[in-house]
């Protein structure tokens, strides 16, 4: 491996430091002196906090001035809550720059052109892979328009998500709910149905202790949003004030996603029941399925999935496994759409 690979690793794992649920990317940089002395790791920490190349700046000093700098995505040239990062590596007397993946965002991007004609060497593309893995919902949403959608659901073997009675706490164990946990809090968004609302009463926030968070500020919690145009109870524990909650009086999937994106969320949750999940996937609004399995059988109750207008099998909506994983008694399968209702 050579040295300018193995700074690019470092830089990633710093990255990965940074909530994933926050309106921007997770970003990473690791400056070297003139001889190649790595003299500042930095990583982001969230929205209105110093970027990734100034944090390792503030620790390099003047040690940076002829160094190079290695970020995981290109330096932002835009002054939002911070000043641009190409404004900061310049007067640092950074002489190259290299970075993973180049900015969508067509407010931030313009990085490499304005170091380069500042006389900054750059070179874009290294670890491109490992880099858009790093933010691959963020990435989504700015190169579709919409935030990147995860359907969950937990289910019995024969597909029931309650009972014939309306019970459904617990189908799935200990371990497949704490792994829900942390599948919220990688979420900027939680979203289910006045439907939903109404018969569980959820909370829908983020609740399992996180050692790493010892002596950090407390978690963001994800938006809770209810799609639907019935009124919720003011008791419901989703109007408490353990995290915001947005209502939409809407059953348009499109016109949730749209709001959402506009509020800078780029990964939702869809924990609702059947026909929410049925009305994305529908849409072709659905991104991966994280179904949790219980080896149990139920024989009547609710489906996991309603009416998607299949007939016969040759319909049937298929997606491709990407894991699958034991969880106690349960298995998690993670699987993604090949196209939006792709049909084989």
């Amino acid at each position: 491996m050579d040295e300018s690979t193995a700074l690019m690793l470092r830089a990633i794992d710093a990255a990965r430091l940074g909530p994933e649920a926050d309106p921007n990317p997770r970003v990473g940089c690791v400056v070297t002196d003139a001889v190649g002395t790595v003299v500042g790791t930095g990583h982001h920490r969230g929205a209105g906090t110093p970027h990734a190349e100034v944090d390792a700046l503030a620790q390099a000093g003047d040690r940076a001035r002829g160094g190079t700098a290695h970020v995981t995505l290109e330096p932002c040239d835009h002054t939002g809550r911070t000043p641009p990062c190409t404004r900061a590596l310049i007067e640092a007397g950074i002489s190259r720059v290299v970075y993973s993946v180049a900015d969508p965002d067509p407010l931030a991007a313009g990085g490499a052109a304005t170091l380069t004609a500042a006389g900054i060497a750059v070179e874009g593309g290294l670890l491109q892979e490992a880099g858009e893995a790093l933010n691959a919902s963020w990435l989504h949403a700015r190169r579709t328009g919409r935030p990147f959608v995860v359907a969950k659901s937990a289910a019995t073997l024969d597909g029931r998500v309650a009972a014939s009675d309306g019970t459904s706490r617990w189908i799935t164990g200990e371990a497949a709910r704490a792994d829900v946990h942390g599948l919220r809090a990688r979420c900027g968004a939680v979203v289910v149905g006045t439907g939903t609302a109404l018969a569980d009463d959820p909370q829908l926030t983020v609740r399992h202790p996180n050692p790493s968070d010892a002596g950090s500020p407390p978690r963001r919690q994800p938006l809770r949003v209810v799609v639907g145009h019935r009124p919720l109870p003011a008791h419901a524990r989703l109007l408490d004030d353990a995290a915001e909650t947005l209502a939409l009086a809407t059953h348009d999937p499109a016109e949730v996603l749209a709001t959402l994106q506009a509020r800078g969320i780029h990964r939702v949750l869809l924990e609702g029941g059947p026909t929410l999940s049925a009305a994305f996937l529908a849409a072709g609004l659905v991104d991966e399925v994280v179904a949790y399995i219980a080896p149990a059988f139920l024989g009547t109750g609710a489906s996991v999935m309603a009416d998607l207008g299949v007939a016969t099998i040759a319909d049937a909506v298929r997606l491709n496994p990407v894991d699958v994983t034991v969880l106690g008694p349960d298995v998690r399968i993670t699987a993604r759409p090949a196209h939006p209702l792709a049909r084989s």
